[in-house]
């Protein structure tokens, strides 16, 4: 099987799904993800300045996160296992403004997420994942930021019912970071920044 680099448009302006490059044969998968000059001949300047992985249990949940200065744009893929990808519109100019959209990234569908500027970034693991971060920016821990991930102003709806663990039935008893278990709400992100 051979399949080419395909940009699926999302909801948000400038937020794409993509399908990379993948080559499969009898040995398996050659799989190219990202190609500056691919990506750029489709309208996408994404230069890396870092990569990282994060590795997951099944009921991790993470964000939503994102940089108040020296925004990270991201490209976000599950290279192991599957999650449950959801972005936030936080430009108060956009006709989208705090909507949100989910994805399903897998090990299986290849897929990957671009999260341009201005967006709130995070995922469930649905089962043990390992999620790949290309971001155009460097971490910066000062303008670090986020908001609930089950924020009441964003609702989201988080498939809870499909983590393939035992005890997950309701997002209380989800498994987050300290830092995301004292994240703003968007109440309180508005009255300091918008």
């Amino acid at each position: 099987m051979l399949q080419k680099f395909e940009f699926i448009k999302t909801d948000f302006e400038g937020a794409y799904i993509i399908n990379p490059f993948v080559s499969t044969d009898s040995r398996g998968a050659f799989i190219k993800d990202y190609s500056k000059e691919i990506f750029e001949a489709n309208g996408i300047n994404h230069n890396l300045a870092e990569v990282f992985y994060a590795e997951n249990q099944a009921g991790v949940i993470r964000g939503m996160h994102f940089q108040r200065v020296f925004q990270q744009v991201k490209l976000v893929r599950c290279v192991k296992g599957k999650i449950y990808d959801v972005i936030v519109d936080l430009r108060p100019d956009s006709p989208t403004f705090l909507k949100w959209q989910g994805f399903y990234l897998t090990e299986d569908n290849y897929q990957q997420i671009y999260v341009p500027e201005n967006f709130a970034h995070g995922y469930l693991a649905l089962e043990p994942s390992t999620v790949v971060y290309k971001c155009n920016e460097g971490f910066k821990s000062e303008y670090d930021d986020g908001i609930k991930f089950d924020d009441p102003d964003f609702n989201i709806t988080w498939p809870i019912n499909e983590i393939k663990a035992e005890g997950f039935d309701s997002l209380e008893k989800l498994i987050r970071s300290e830092k995301d278990q004292n994240l703003q709400s968007f109440a309180e992100y508005k009255r300091k920044y918008l």
